[in-house]
């Protein structure tokens, strides 16, 4: 297939090939409810442990709910990790059974709680063990199945590619790169070139570049030099959940977003605001809205930005939004 063409996934259309990028702590339902009211072609939820799925934790699961959920149209899909096939399958199993419209596997997750657990891009030095986990979560829904890596571990395990090839063979539908080892974790710059090893297996899955794709001009470059068809923005997106509709509008025409200006912008922060303490309570909220708001903040050059994020109260960082942003424009 080609840059353009729609990528379907069993009986989901992906929109615009400019997804959101699963992220611990950051891609919650709040999160990706700010930004479906702009559009993204695919958004991808935190990461799920199936450690933690697979216990019977009404808590954790209230949770998964929520991030099974899907936007309106646009689809959602559930990233799962794990290092064992039963919990994984059975992990699968229960956020399809939530709504999840689609599954992602997580094999490129860097940080050492996870890589330490055997998890996420440690199964890229095992792939023998990482196909077994593939295999029982195509094996155990009936929704399609995508799967996130790095271009390896290291640069002497450099194996995206043999990943992929496999992959694709036991049923995955969707690959995402991120072009940076492990070792890198998220340190210089992503080499989108690395990538087309992968783009270049006959007969693979539609692939989607990841790392450092922030705008329409990174985007271009990125699917250059990968030979990817879509591209996946994470960091990009903080502060500014219309970047990927932005970026979908330069790239193939999509509808362009009404990035908000002045009061619009103030109240898109109140709404985004409002609705992580809904989502979370009002103790955590206001723990949980303070990068966001350090994020908004800094993306648009509003001032009072330590006064917001040390406020101790919701009425008060209400008042400081409005004050913050009411006059504030979004950074070019």
């Amino acid at each position: 297939m080609q840059f353009g063409d729609p990528i379907i996934l069993g009986d989901t259309r992906l929109g615009p090939p400019v997804y959101l990028a699963p992220m611990a702590g950051i891609t919650d339902l709040p999160f990706r409810r700010a930004v479906a009211r702009y559009g993204a072609g695919l958004m991808v939820s935190e990461m799920v442990a199936s450690t933690e799925m697979v216990t019977p934790r009404p808590s954790t699961r209230a949770a998964v709910r929520a991030k099974a959920l899907t936007e309106g149209a646009l689809p959602v899909s559930v990233q799962i990790a794990g290092r064992e096939a039963g919990a994984m399958a059975e992990t699968a199993r229960i956020v399809e059974g939530m709504g999840a419209r689609i599954i992602d596997i997580n094999m490129g997750c860097p940080a050492k709680k996870v890589t330490g657990g055997l998890s996420g891009a440690a199964l890229m030095r095992d792939l023998d063990h990482a196909l077994t986990l593939i295999d029982a979560v195509v094996g155990a829904v009936s929704v399609p199945v995508t799967l996130k890596m790095r271009l390896g571990w290291d640069e002497d395990c450099l194996n995206a590619a043999d990943l992929a090839r496999r992959a694709a063979d036991a049923g995955v539908g969707m690959l995402t790169v991120h072009g940076r080892t492990r070792a890198q974790f998220y340190k210089g710059q992503a080499d989108w070139t690395r990538i087309r090893a992968v783009a270049n297996l006959p007969g693979r899955p539609p692939l989607v570049a990841n790392g450092d794709v922030v705008d329409a001009a990174s985007a271009r470059a990125a699917l250059a030099a990968s030979g990817a068809e879509a591209v996946m923005v994470g960091r990009g997106a903080q502060g500014a959940p219309w970047r990927l509709a932005q970026i979908a509008h330069e790239l193939v025409g999509a509808p362009a977003p009404d990035v908000p200006q002045g009061d619009a912008l103030a109240d898109a922060v109140a709404e985004h605001y409002e609705d992580i303490l809904d989502f979370y309570g009002t103790d955590l909220g206001l723990r949980v809205a303070r990068k966001h708001l350090g994020w908004y903040a800094d993306a648009n050059g509003a001032p009072l930005r330590d006064r917001m994020l040390r406020a101790d109260s919701p009425a008060a960082v209400l008042a400081l939004i409005r004050q913050a942003f009411g006059h504030a424009r979004v950074a070019a």
